[in-house]
């Protein structure tokens, strides 16, 4: 018997269950963890598996799987106003980094062919090592975030004309189609991918729904992961962007939480093979016999991009300064499609073998050392979260019939829990921070340890029984992660859940929660008792809150359409205002503000 596969499978669990562990102890997280022990045990390591190659292309399934699930994140309608920040700041970033790079190429004395092509190569970043971190690190729905998955999804399609231009630029076209046969392919492909996936999955799943076996349910989502993917590769386009399309068209459908947690687990599997195998194909021989030559390579790649990037992420994308260096940090690497481009040079005669190994060496060692950069870029933006000492979850009543959770218990859950106590409406509350439990326990509340997202922990608490639930957690990734379980598992109660700002207020509005703005009603009743200090009554001072209030309510749920295009986002801001003071004018030269406004003396009112 062949051992090959066993030995991979047993490697693979070994980097699972020994390496992880010991590389998240030390804050370094999964993905160095598996390029390090690719390294160690590949073909230029202790040689356990001699054939690299192989292991790349069989884990590609796990970037395929990854992309179908971010895929179902995103609504067509959420995906149509991203075409700003994908085209804009992704087409800006491949043009700027490929250009430079290839500037640079060209100075090494490269010709302008392989300069164009190594310069374009390097520009793409790794979509499978940058969403893993962002995902680890629960920055997905932070604003370099979504920036980094803009630029990511772009650099995906613009891989697609690179690999098609590598043969014309060799002369290498000759009995080949046309160019305009390519493209057209291309688009009829994608077109029939989106309309028969329009009309034909959801009516397939709910045929394999109504089975109600679940492992048939797992087939047909396997089917159209890597069916889609399929029809993309025949096209000559990347077996991932069908995997993407698939995910996007199913995003609005009753399947999606289903979906994601049938492919959760392969995705998982493969994504860590996938990495293990990045770090078997980095020829170590190449780099001890080549030190200077390749530091060179990997410090130009990655200084070149990260300055293009943060440059990028000002300004078109308007981030700060901070996460401007987030996003450098995490897109500074080289990417898996490099390794395609490269190979393909090679093979027509742009660039020959001893540059191809070279730049492969160099796109490897990137993705090696951006989990340690993201690690001092974000120790040095922020102090890292306090880690939780390990302790077990507290037994939760089996026989209660709670009318309502509360998830958290800071200063938003103790104010929601005291006034249901005083009218002894029975609720049951729910804490994961140990400082805060602890806390609070001083004060005889009644209070229980766990994580409010899991389902077990959730049957126990009776959360059958309860009609509202209240998620009160300061941090939005938690409470987001904590919102759409809940909602997924009860989505006939009503949740009310915490959010620190409208963006957070948004992703809630997308799981159907109803987000509760933390500071928002306070600052409402400050500014009405300052109405009040300057000599407002009580009747008009309410009278205009209670406008606002609606009219911010109004503008909030019309920014969450165009929430990821920056320039609709503006001129929403204006026309609001805009609105606002025509609203509060139209009462100004009746009550006491049109009293207040004529006191006033010439100097202020032109000031202001």
């Amino acid at each position: 018997m062949h051992s090959g596969g066993l030995e991979i499978t047993l490697i693979f669990l070994l980097a699972a269950v020994v390496a992880v562990p010991v590389f998240k102890r030390f804050g370094l997280g999964a993905v160095l963890a598996y390029l390090v022990v690719g390294v160690m045990l590949g073909p230029y390591g202790a040689r356990l598996v001699t054939d690299a190659d192989r292991v790349l292309g069989a884990a590609e399934i796990g970037v395929v799987m990854m992309l179908f699930v971010i895929g179902l994140e995103l609504s067509p309608s959420r995906l149509r106003v991203m075409r700003k920040p994908v085209f804009g700041a992704g087409g800006l970033q491949v043009l700027l980094s490929g250009l430079a790079l290839a500037a640079l190429t060209l100075l090494a004395g490269m010709s302008w062919k392989a300069a164009l092509v190594i310069g374009l190569g390097l520009a793409l970043s790794s979509t499978a090592v940058g969403l893993q971190l962002l995902s680890e690190r629960k920055s997905l729905t932070a604003p370099h975030g979504r920036l980094a998955f803009a630029i990511l999804l772009f650099q995906d399609v613009a891989a697609i004309p690179l690999l098609a231009a590598i043969p014309l630029l060799a002369g290498a076209t000759e009995g080949g189609p046309p160019l305009w046969e390519l493209v057209l392919k291309a688009v009829i492909a994608i077109a029939a991918l989106t309309i028969g996936g329009r009309l034909l999955l959801r009516q397939v799943f709910r045929i394999v729904a109504r089975s109600q076996m679940p492992e048939v349910f797992t087939g047909a989502a396997l089917l159209t992961v890597l069916g889609s993917a399929w029809i993309m590769q025949v096209a000559g386009l990347s077996a991932g962007l069908g995997a993407f399309l698939a995910g996007v068209l199913l995003a609005d459908s009753e399947y999606r939480h289903e979906l994601e947690s049938q492919i959760e687990p392969f995705k998982g599997l493969l994504l860590g093979l996938f990495f293990m195998a990045v770090g078997m194909s980095i020829d170590l021989q190449r780099v001890l016999s080549e030190p200077m030559t390749i530091a060179g390579l990997v410090a130009m790649l990655m200084i070149v991009k990260f300055a293009i990037l943060y440059l990028v992420g000002r300004r078109p994308g308007g981030l700060d300064i901070r996460e401007s260096l987030r996003l450098g940090a995490v897109l500074a690497l080289g990417g898996e499609f490099a390794f395609v481009v490269f190979s393909e040079a090679s093979r027509v005669g742009v660039i020959d073998m001893v540059a191809r190994d070279r730049l492969v060496a160099a796109v490897g060692l990137s993705m090696a050392l951006t989990p340690l950069l993201v690690i001092v870029i974000a120790r040095w933006a922020s102090a890292g979260p306090k880690s939780r000492e390990t302790r077990e979850y507290d037994p939760l009543p089996e026989d209660g019939q709670p009318k309502v959770l509360i998830a958290g218990f800071g200063r938003f859950g103790q104010v929601v829990a005291r006034l249901l106590a005083s009218q002894k409406l029975p609720f049951i509350v729910i804490e994961h921070d140990i400082e805060q439990l602890d806390f609070s326990r001083r004060f005889g509340n009644t209070i229980y340890y766990g994580d409010p997202a899991k389902p077990d922990l959730l049957r126990s608490a009776g959360a059958a029984y309860v009609e509202v639930f209240v998620i009160a957690i300061d941090d939005p990734a938690e409470s987001l992660r904590v919102s759409e379980v809940i909602r997924h598992l009860y989505p006939q109660a009503t949740t009310f859940v915490q959010a620190r700002d409208r963006r957070v207020a948004w992703e809630l509005m997308d799981l159907g929660a109803k987000p509760i703005r933390e500071v928002f009603y306070s600052s409402l009743r400050t500014g009405e008792k300052v109405l009040r200090a300057l000599g407002v009554n009580e009747e008009a001072a309410h009278r205009m809150a209670k406008q606002f209030a609606s009219h911010d309510e109004r503008l909030l749920i019309a920014q969450h359409a165009v929430r990821d295009d920056e320039d609709a986002l503006r001129q929403s801001a204006v026309s609001a205002r805009q609105e606002l003071e025509e609203l509060l004018n139209a009462d100004a030269g009746e009550g006491q503000l049109a009293t207040i406004a004529s006191s006033r003396q010439p100097g202020e009112e032109s000031a202001s």
